[in-house]
């Protein structure tokens, strides 16, 4: 069972230490008066008692123990960060995985390591512990070493605001998280969009429930978190997708009741495009077509739902789909309610 700081002998703290602060061998070695090739020595007892995988899991493993503090330490000493208002560091996951500081976009390495930052970043200031990023990450194909330290070591570096190495994302006897208040994330914005278009949904204000969604919406930049490994990314991709168009649908459905079906129309006819099948997509779209004088289109609407789903699923149209066909046969009005599959979250 690997051993804590705590347990190292009193030289040996203190090259962990000085690992810790970013000090080279040679640099130990002037800074404690030993030779380098003891520093060496050391720090490779330090590595097997402490069961690290290098000197960057030494250096991860001295802030989370808290034998350096981050801003402190001979690199930093006469640093003097100027506070600034507000998060400095944006993270999207809308789309393929970006962060920028100030503007600037970040280097934050290859595919595993940024599905780490994922995790923390969905985990919305929540404590992720090792297990679930390994799960979550890996799935049933962990790695043979402990090489979450290490990646965490380099996404400090990388979203390193001036503050110290690990102001960002900090340790807690449980995991990691993202520090507070010091990164926003695309997807808090658009819950808290959402949270919104609820409370002017159930206030009867549509048209700031379009342009609510709208807002959300544009938030979108792709397939949410495209190309990332790993089980979490791969079912987040799913639900934030589901998300894209139950939002889209919210706001079709408040543009119907306005009367602006051209627009509804435009954005049904690109959204049942990308999910053909999708019922309640189809479904929406038969109703504004219908409401627009567009009979034919939407009975047209109907027969390639149908055999879409029959190619690719083997199944016939589900009895919501049905009745809103029968419905549109029989000419009778559709109101915005007849449908109610995207009127919940």
């Amino acid at each position: 069972m690997p051993m804590t700081a705590t347990t190292l002998r009193q030289q040996e703290r203190r090259v962990l230490h000085a690992v810790g602060c970013g000090l080279r061998d040679d640099e130990i070695a002037a800074d404690l008066a030993i030779p380098e090739d003891a520093v060496a020595g050391h720090l490779a007892r330090i590595l097997a008692k402490l069961g690290l995988r290098d000197r960057a899991a030494a250096i991860v493993h001295a802030f989370d123990c808290g034998l350096v503090v981050p801003g402190s330490g001979p690199r930093t000493q006469e640093v003097s960060p100027v506070p600034k208002a507000g998060p400095s560091v944006r993270i999207s996951l809308l789309g393929p995985l970006q962060a920028w500081q100030d503007g600037r976009p970040l280097n934050l390495g290859h595919l595993r390591q940024q599905s780490v930052l994922a995790a923390l970043a969905l985990g919305a200031g929540r404590t992720v512990s090792r297990q679930e990023l390994l799960d979550g990450v890996w799935g049933t194909e962990s790695p043979l070493t402990n090489v979450v330290p290490v990646y965490i070591y380099r996404l400090r570096k990388a979203l390193r605001t001036g503050e110290g190495p690990g102001s960002l994302i900090e340790h807690a006897r449980c995991g990691y998280r993202l520090a507070p208040g010091a990164v926003e994330v695309d997807v808090a914005r658009m819950e808290r969009l959402l949270t919104d278009v609820g409370r002017a949904d159930r206030a009867g204000e549509g048209t700031e429930v379009v342009r609510l969604c709208s807002q959300a919406l544009d938030l979108f930049r792709g397939e949410p978190l495209a190309g990332l490994p790993g089980p979490l990314a791969e079912v987040e991709r799913l639900r934030l997708t589901e998300r894209r168009v139950a939002v889209m649908q919210r706001k079709a459905q408040w543009q119907l009741r306005l009367g602006r079906h051209f627009e509804a129309i435009a954005e049904l006819f690109a959204l049942a495009a990308a999910h053909p099948l999708n019922e309640p997509v189809a479904a929406t779209l038969m109703r504004a077509l219908h409401r627009s004088g567009r009979q034919t289109d939407a009975l047209t609407v109907f027969d390639q739902a149908r055999r879409r789903l029959a190619a690719d699923l083997g199944v016939p149209p589900s009895r919501m789909l049905r009745q809103t066909y029968e419905m549109i046969l029989r000419g009778d009005h559709l109101s915005t309610a007849d449908c109610s599959a995207a009127d919940r979250w």
